[in-house]
């Protein structure tokens, strides 16, 4: 029987009490372990310990999650945040190069919400860092006052493109999703091609042109109740099967250099 892949789960430092922590989302691990199939492996943001390519080394896969957190503005040459904007500097510094360092080893990637982000700043893009502040753009917020389930309820259609990764899953031409963010790509970074966009023309998921393994990242949450969507759960298979297709090279590799 073949190995469960080993999936890399991107944290964020948080401070709880008197001591920092790593942590990352339950549905994040969840949709990787059910909706990918994967073994989900929590990386904590320590850039300063730990050489990207060393992560690298033992992943077949990662997933760069969302977060309360927005990247910090210096990272894309951006104008300061907002008082009270939440960042968390930890992690611009360990998942921005690890980014990088994952797509030129082939490393699959997947990339939500704020993982979207990242990836368009770590191939030189930048952000829009108050979208309901510029004109032409719809309300991508959700209600915090809202229940959950309301918050992550479908908000808005989104329009695939012809010819990229999301089309070649056999999705429709467009379908709904939840709309849970403040940011979005102001400057498409080169390399990145557009997968799919809103309906104000937003562009809300991308993949890397010429990638040597699956590279995708949306701005919607597709791990959210990820079984119960198809869309969504064809998203994070389709993840899942590139991160299999590493891991059974990895151990082809490994069995003849034995």
């Amino acid at each position: 029987m073949s190995r469960l892949p080993l999936i890399g789960v991107t944290a964020c430092t948080k401070q709880i009490g008197l001591h920092p922590y790593h942590v990352t989302g339950d549905k994040y691990v969840r949709a990787v372990a059910v909706a990918a199939k994967g073994l989900p492996l929590i990386l904590p943001s320590l850039a300063q310990v730990i050489d990207p390519n060393d992560i690298l080394d033992s992943l077949d896969g990662l997933l760069f999650t969302g977060s309360p957190s927005n990247v910090e503005p210096h990272w894309y040459q951006g104008p300061d945040s907002a008082h009270g904007t939440l960042h968390d500097p930890d992690r611009d510094q360990t998942t921005l190069p690890l980014i990088r360092a994952a797509l030129a080893a082939g490393v699959p990637v997947l990339g939500i919400c704020r993982g979207f982000q990242e990836l368009n700043v770590a191939l030189g893009g930048s952000l829009h860092q108050k979208l309901h502040e510029v004109d032409g753009f719809m309300e991508h917020r959700e209600d915090p006052s809202a229940p959950v389930e309301i918050q992550y309820a479908p908000s808005h259609s989104m329009h695939v493109e012809p010819g990229g990764i999301l089309a070649s899953l056999g999705l429709p031409t467009e379908f709904d999703v939840n709309s849970i963010h403040t940011q979005g790509i102001q400057r498409l970074a080169p390399g990145l091609r557009v997968e799919a966009r809103a309906p104000d023309g937003l562009v809300e998921a991308v993949s890397v042109q010429d990638g040597k393994a699956f590279a995708l990242a949306v701005q919607w949450h597709p791990e959210w109740q990820v079984s119960s969507n198809p869309i969504y759960l064809a998203i994070f298979q389709a993840f899942g099967d590139a991160c299999r297709r590493r891991a059974r090279q990895r151990d082809a590799d490994a069995s003849v250099n034995a």
